[in-house]
């Protein structure tokens, strides 16, 4: 959430970074409506010191007119019902102030959408193969360790079963990952609930914005996680923390459910944009100086496991237009695909600077002992599900129809290959 301040002091420049995200926002409107605030709000002030000057005189001298009472009677009134309308101002002003997406940083490369996106490094080596690599859906049915139809007969269109090894497989992923980042990069393992609350799914700003891509129970209003993210920013909502905790490292699984919109074709096919997916996330609290150096070693991180899966990935910095609506740097990173003959994402790294922790009210209070400040707020896939399977598939499948497991996984399946069916 940007700062009434931010849009007040410097109208021009946030119209120019949303202009930069493609977003018209609603600046004009904003102001309108934070001045009528401030007008009312001043209002009510100086009735009440009126009120509170003549109830004070009238304690002192004894002078009960009833006329003079009458009248501090309408403006009690009056200040009621300017009260509401203040309250009312105010919150379409937060309603507006919520549709509005972060800033970009200044470095953000300008662009319309991804193919303005910068290709910042590659790692690994991409070769032709002597045999025909084929895309996961077909091997992984051939292999019969995932099972389309099952899962379209148990849920529906964008859902899949794993079978045997193929669960196993995944298993192993998420218990890895998991390890990995908790005993190499600090991480502290968490274990969270799957819905949340409406406040939640605010403060971390899914809501408004992406509504109609969640799921609700709506008796009770408890909204599933797209992501672990969600929950993960409202560990410490309305706290205050104190600056030598700092900077806090949190990672997590989750299963994530998103109601995808996209049309059917090549985008959907497989297992690539489901419903219900597992990822292990890794999330930051820290403080505004250290945020640029914490994004790279969330990246560095994120980069660890694609790296020791030795499967061919890049990094690719977004562009203004491509950014997420509460990110103001972000990088994908992308694993490749040979069978699909694609680069496929596995994790997005992004700084939200402010923008989370001032919908979540998550400050800390400097060692100076100045007053508390809003802390910056970074997430990264860590990694994404069920992406990584297809990368593993796809670029450790044989001639004869098998899959060997990466070596380091091994120790966690407890087999070597998945053998051909």
């Amino acid at each position: 959430m940007l700062s009434i301040e931010l849009v007040r002091n410097d109208p021009d420049r946030v119209r120019q970074s949303l202009k930069n995200r493609g977003d018209l926002g609603n600046i004009d409107e904003i102001l309108d409506l934070d001045t009528k605030r401030r007008i009312m709000v001043q209002k009510g002030d100086d009735l009440r010191s009126h009120r509170n000057s003549v109830s004070k005189n009238i304690g002192t001298s004894g002078n009960k007119d009833p006329k003079l009472i009458q009248e501090m009677r309408e403006i009690s009134d009056q200040i009621k019902h300017i009260e509401q309308q203040t309250r009312d101002i105010g919150a379409r002003l937060n309603d507006s102030l919520l549709a509005l997406p972060n800033l970009p940083i200044n470095t953000v490369p300008i662009g319309n959408n991804e193919n303005s996106n910068t290709v910042v490094r590659t790692y690994g080596t991409i070769t032709d193969s002597n045999f025909k690599q084929l895309p996961h859906w077909d091997l992984g049915e051939q292999l019969k360790i995932i099972d389309f139809k099952r899962g379209v007969k148990l849920s529906g269109s964008r859902f899949f079963v794993l079978n045997n090894k193929g669960a196993r497989l995944q298993r192993a992923l998420i218990d890895w990952m998991l390890d990995l980042h908790s005993e190499k990069h600090g991480y502290q393992e968490m274990y969270l609930p799957n819905m949340v609350t409406r406040s939640s799914v605010i403060a971390n700003s899914n809501l408004p914005k992406f509504m109609d891509t969640m799921y609700q129970d709506t008796e009770d209003d408890l909204w599933l996680i797209p992501t672990a993210e969600t929950a993960l920013t409202n560990l410490h909502r309305d706290e205050i923390l104190d600056s030598n905790a700092l900077p806090l490292y949190y990672t997590a699984h989750t299963p994530c459910f998103r109601r995808e919109k996209a049309a059917a074709g090549k985008d959907t096919r497989g297992i690539k944009r489901v419903h219900q997916f597992e990822k292990v996330e890794m999330y930051k609290f820290v403080e505004p100086q250290h945020s640029e150096a914490e994004l790279k070693k969330l990246i560095s991180d994120a980069e660890d496991v694609c790296q020791q899966l030795e499967i061919p990935y890049r990094v690719v910095e977004l562009c203004t237009g491509d950014l997420g609506f509460q990110s103001a740097q972000s990088f994908d990173i992308d694993m490749w695909a040979p069978g699909c003959h694609e680069w496929l994402e596995v994790s997005s790294c992004s700084t939200c600077t402010d923008f989370q922790a001032r919908r979540a009210n998550i400050r800390y209070r400097p060692k100076n002992g100045a007053a508390p400040v809003l802390v910056h707020t970074l997430n990264g896939s860590g990694l994404a599900l069920p992406r990584v399977i297809i990368a593993i598939l796809e670029n450790f499948q044989r001639e004869d129809g098998s899959v060997l497991i990466p070596k380091v996984l091994r120790p966690y399946t407890n087999f070597d290959v998945i053998e051909a069916a």
